[in-house]
């Protein structure tokens, strides 16, 4: 993350004509303080998030790097389909992009479908902590409902 500090919030937006839509400048301002890349990521259907490009792009190289190493060592010979699907979710799953004026992010095509809003259609931004989500209203209201009761306990988990 660009900032020690937890990126929060919940904003309503709506997508242009051409699926653009302003990312508020306090979240930008934490996910990438010094103006680095910006990493757009299909989370799950109706979510995208957003990360500070050089964070994400860190950790994902660590990631891949052991499992490059596991193959080297012969530790995955009766998992290819498994290293398939690795391979076929790396291929599609992310995209670097870059805001424009006022903090204006396009949606790129693939994405829009996994995120499910029409062009003119309402979006909410929710800071995730060391993200910034984006997401299909419906899709939100539904992961609220399902994860808000499990709040204190998860609190109550990281913060002991």
């Amino acid at each position: 993350m660009g900032s020690d500090e937890f990126i929060l919030g919940e904003f309503s937006r709506t997508l242009d004509d051409r699926f653009r839509l302003s990312i508020p400048t306090q979240i930008t301002d934490l996910l990438a303080p010094k103006e680095d890349d910006l990493i757009l990521v299909k989370e799950r259907p109706g979510c995208l998030s957003l990360w500070n490009g050089p964070q994400w792009q860190g950790k994902l190289d660590a990631g891949v790097n052991l499992v490059h190493a596991k193959i080297a060592a012969g530790k995955l010979e009766n998992r290819i389909a498994d290293v398939q699907l690795l391979g076929r979710l790396l291929s599609t799953r992310q995209r670097n992009v870059t805001l424009a004026g006022k903090g204006r992010l396009l949606i790129p095509e693939g994405f829009r479908e996994f995120l499910g809003v029409e062009a003119g259609g309402e979006v909410l931004i929710v800071g995730a902590a060391v993200c910034v989500e984006i997401w299909k209203p419906e899709s939100w209201l539904q992961n609220l409902e399902e994860k808000m009761p499990e709040f204190r306990s998860l609190l109550d988990q990281l913060s002991g």
